[in-house]
């Protein structure tokens, strides 16, 4: 009799304990599916504290197997071996969740950042300046900077379609954060930075729950822990610091079906894709990079002059067709203010072992799509130009 009373009351005192309780993180995303999974980790692999308040004992992966496969969904097929030729009807590719949470839950225990509470629901969201209060239903509460809310839980007035189709009819191509997400049997769609940025709803990120994807997750992850990181506002968000973090991070921010994620000049390709300088061709429902087709200069001449006042002198002395080899190391050498003799040593010192190019080294060759990308990249960098909240250059 005494040993029960006991029990009832250290249950009774614990109790207590956790009404009062409070608990504060850098952010907070609510959900347990791939939006919620690749947002946790994503804010946590960033360097932020980060915790995921899931309703239910496990996590839910899903995978489409039409989408590009990079990031944290590579690393989560690396992890755990899945084929993709067990897909349904519908093309997503079945996995064992049972399987897939034990994979999670040790991916969860090495990220000192994260920190999960499962089988638990939030009774009441409420807004405390640009920041978030959280009412458990066990009298906990969690105070955080940015909330990151991937299951619409106790905010269903707002609504966040993320995904738009990737083409060039304006240019807030430049502005993506994730690429190659399947939708309406195209990959080829993107998400810009401002479908993060909800008006009038500072450090809110909303996930489309009707289209769960880790991409989506990891690039919202990646948006909230700039925001903790740099004590600041969604609206503030510096879009090159996120894409920059995220192409580190290895996921695809612009939808090359053709580009192999273990590509060597993949991120090279990626960088110069958000600057239009070479546009993807779209052939069945996908974007194309086409690596091995000829550089033309009618193709390169206004993004690239558009980026750089030194290009148009450039351009209107070049009257060929084609760009080569040797008059793509003169532009970079022109614009970017480099010796020409140098420059040429060094790209032909770095051809293989570096670029791993296959095709010779010859001045006088048309230069290739994939080759053109990659010394564009390194000499002139044009992801560091500055663009407006259009994607319009800054000059």
């Amino acid at each position: 009799m005494k040993k029960g009373l006991f029990i009832v009351l250290l249950v009774s005192v614990f109790t207590q304990i956790a009404v009062g309780q409070t608990i504060k993180t850098g952010v907070l995303v609510i959900g347990n599916g791939s939006n919620a999974i690749g947002a946790g980790f994503q804010s946590a692999i960033s360097g932020v504290k980060t915790l995921m308040l899931i309703q239910k004992s496990g996590l839910n992966v899903s995978i489409s197997g039409k989408s590009m496969s990079t990031g944290l969904e590579a690393q989560f097929l690396k992890r755990m071996p899945v084929s993709k030729a067990i897909t349904d009807n519908n093309g997503k590719i079945l996995i064992d969740q049972v399987r897939a949470n034990e994979v999670l839950k040790v991916w969860v225990d090495s990220l000192k950042n994260l920190t999960v509470i499962r089988s638990v629901k939030p009774s009441r969201i409420k807004r405390s300046g640009n920041n978030w209060n959280v009412l458990l239903a066990d009298g906990r509460t969690i105070k955080a900077e940015v909330l990151v809310n991937a299951d619409g839980t106790n905010l269903p007035d707002i609504e966040q379609k993320l995904w738009r189709p990737f083409n060039y009819n304006d240019n807030l191509y430049r502005m993506s954060l994730s690429a190659g997400y399947e939708l309406g049997d195209s990959n080829a769609n993107i998400i810009p930075l401002s479908n993060f940025q909800i008006p009038e709803q500072e450090n809110l990120i909303m996930l489309d729950r009707k289209h769960e994807s880790l991409a989506a997750g990891q690039a919202g992850g990646a948006t909230a822990a700039y925001v903790v990181f740099f004590k600041t506002k969604t609206s503030l968000a510096d879009l090159k610091i996120v894409q920059k973090e995220l192409l580190n991070y290895k996921l695809a921010i612009v939808p090359f079906a053709d580009i192999e994620f273990g590509d060597p000049n993949w991120t090279a390709i990626q960088y110069v894709g958000l600057s239009g300088f070479l546009k993807a061709g779209f052939a069945n429902r996908q974007a194309n990079f086409m690596p091995d087709q000829e550089v033309t200069t009618a193709e390169v001449k206004e993004p690239i002059k558009e980026f750089y006042y030194k290009a148009q002198i450039w351009f209107d002395d070049y009257k060929e067709e084609k760009m080569t080899i040797g008059s793509t190391i003169s532009l970079v050498s022109m614009v970017g203010n480099k010796s020409p003799e140098s420059t040429k040593e060094l790209v032909k010192k770095k051809w293989e072992k570096q670029y791993h190019f296959k095709g010779n080294y010859d001045l006088n060759r048309p230069i290739s799509r994939r080759e053109f990308a990659v010394l564009i990249e390194e000499y002139l960098n044009p992801f560091t130009v500055s663009i407006d909240k259009t994607g319009r250059v800054i000059r």
